[in-house]
């Protein structure tokens, strides 16, 4: 029997069992309801998201095609749409995901205002995105289960069992529009305790993989940011424990960590590493410290030495009090950073980097595989980085290096309209619109993600739609712009009544209050003119 009709009949034993006092209830209208509303709590779909992640990783290690890929979202009703348009457009949300971004949740979800990306925003506005999220992904099961079910209806009333029975089909293998969130915790928001508490609530919220990096929690910045500073491996390590401890009291015993590495781009660092003996983890984080040889006679008021190699040496120290770090160690750093991460709890890495380029990122990670074989790295798609002019003059080098004539380019200039449509130009499009293929396959990319395109695409919309409403254009500039191709296009949202509800809403009206009902979707309705 189908999950459907097993829903009617339990429904109606309920119903039987409870004789008078239930007479009003229709079993077909409770199993509805319930098949719209598939789960009860955050933590059913972070047990549920986790398996996902888990067989996705694992199709991945087997064939490195199989790689996962999400966009940011900044609020509920942007993240459903874009699962709606992921169904529509693919057929199935299979290895699409969401990415929440501490950035968006700093830049547009505080209630202080718009804020820098340095972990200043309520930690609490974290695992409240990641319940919108939810609720709205929920909702658009909601909607679209109850489209079948007036198909099913009308197959019913048409007579038509063949046309019934396949929609009863699609009810029973529904596709859920709930999928995996990789959500950003930042540097933890505070010590180990603060990073639990807080990983706890975004479990609870729903979150099956956690998000965290290696930056100082109260020095955090923006990963594309200068100023970064790391915390030595024991620090974050003890963090990375918080995070699956939280895991694992809650039930989620295969929660997915990503341990993120700042350290490319990060010259500082808040301590030196406690050690014990030499080359231990400690020893190995402050042997990239930047010292000076100095003996006792040359020690001055304040200095701060370390014995090291049998000698004893002077970190350099900024006024602020950090310490430096060697240049040309960042790539080392990383390398180090994801090793003791993978050892130590973490299930994925993030390496953040200056530019998008698949050697470089594959050059780190096949040192990490030496060490670690199955590491899978979680990359940032930044929009951060000019692809366009990065790409183009990684063309360029290539041409360069196969001996093409690139005299008719500059090099430095490569963003101009003018090479538009030129060899160069359209080869570097290609490597962008292979680059998610080629670090799959080359990089050990496991997952992509754009960080904040849906900020960026809310800007330009709201930009183009701006220019033309308060010019010449007038109301068209909306209706070309936006209502036309909605309607082309086939977007959801062009009922905006039916999206936001109202025709859920009709139904439980229905189902409580009989032929008393007073339904907003009559044909006095507008949205009825879109079909």
């Amino acid at each position: 029997m189908s999950t459907y009709q097993d829903a009617i009949k339990a429904a109606d034993k309920l119903v039987s069992e409870n004789g008078t006092a239930f007479a009003g209830i229709n079993p077909e209208y409770a199993a509805r309801m319930k098949l719209q509303n598939r789960f009860q709590t955050g933590l059913e779909i972070a047990k549920y998201t986790a398996g996902i992640m888990r067989k996705d990783m694992d199709e991945y290690d087997a064939d490195s095609s199989s790689y996962t890929q999400s966009l940011g979202c900044w609020h509920g009703f942007i993240g459903q749409q874009k699962l709606i348009a992921v169904k529509k457009h693919h057929g199935t949300t299979n290895k699409r995901y969401l990415y929440l971004s501490g950035w968006m949740i700093a830049a547009l979800r505080s209630e202080f205002g718009p804020l820098p990306d340095q972990s200043m925003h309520e930690k609490t506005s974290v695992p409240a995105l990641i319940e919108e999220l939810y609720t709205f992904l929920r909702q658009a099961d909601s909607r679209e289960l109850r489209h079948l079910f007036k198909e099913l209806d009308a197959a019913k009333a048409a007579g038509n069992s063949a046309k019934a029975e396949e929609v009863q089909s699609k009810i029973d293998n529904f596709e859920t529009h709930v999928v995996p969130i990789i959500a950003d915790i930042d540097a933890g928001f505070g010590n180990e305790e603060a990073t639990y508490l807080l990983a706890k609530k975004m479990i609870e919220a729903g979150a099956c993989a956690i998000q965290i990096e290696n930056q100082v929690s109260d020095e955090k910045q923006c990963g594309h940011q200068d100023g970064k500073v790391t915390v030595p491996h024991a620090d974050f390590l003890a963090k990375i424990r918080a995070v699956r401890y939280a895991f694992m009291e809650l039930g989620v015993d295969d929660g997915v960590i990503v341990a993120r590495t700042d350290s490319l781009g990060a010259g500082l660092t808040k301590q030196i590493a406690v050690t014990n003996e030499p080359g231990d983890l400690g020893d190995q984080y402050n042997e990239y410290l930047d010292c000076e040889e100095m003996t006792p006679g040359q020690m001055q008021n304040g200095d701060v030495v370390i014995h090291r190699g049998g000698q004893l040496v002077r970190p350099k120290r900024l006024p602020s009090g950090l310490f430096q770090f060697k240049e040309g160690t960042g790539e080392d750093r990383c390398v180090l950073d994801c090793i003791t991460s993978l050892q130590n709890g973490a299930d994925l890495i993030w390496i953040e980097t200056e530019k998008p380029h698949v050697g470089q990122i594959g050059g780190m990670v096949n040192r990490i595989r030496e060490v670690v074989p199955n590491a899978k790295l979680v990359y940032n798609n930044s929009p951060s980085f000019n692809w366009t002019l990065s790409f183009r003059q990684q063309a360029y080098d290539l041409m360069a290096e196969a001996g093409d004539d690139v005299s008719a380019y500059n090099r430095d200039e490569l963003m101009q309209e003018k090479y538009d449509g030129t060899p160069l130009s359209l080869k570097a499009d290609d490597m962008i619109q292979n680059f998610q293929r080629d670090g799959a396959r080359e990089a050990g990319i496991f997952h992509h993600l754009i960080t904040l395109p849906t900020y960026h695409t809310a800007a330009l919309s709201t930009d183009n739609l701006a220019q033309g409403y308060f010019g010449e254009e007038g109301m068209l500039a909306y209706v070309k712009g936006v209502q036309r191709k909605e309607i082309r296009q086939g977007l959801a949202c062009v009922k905006h009544q039916d999206m936001a509800g109202s025709n859920i809403g009709d139904d439980h009206k229905e189902y409580f209050s009989g032929d008393a009902a007073l339904k907003a979707a009559g044909e006095d309705n507008t949205m009825n003119q879109f079909g």
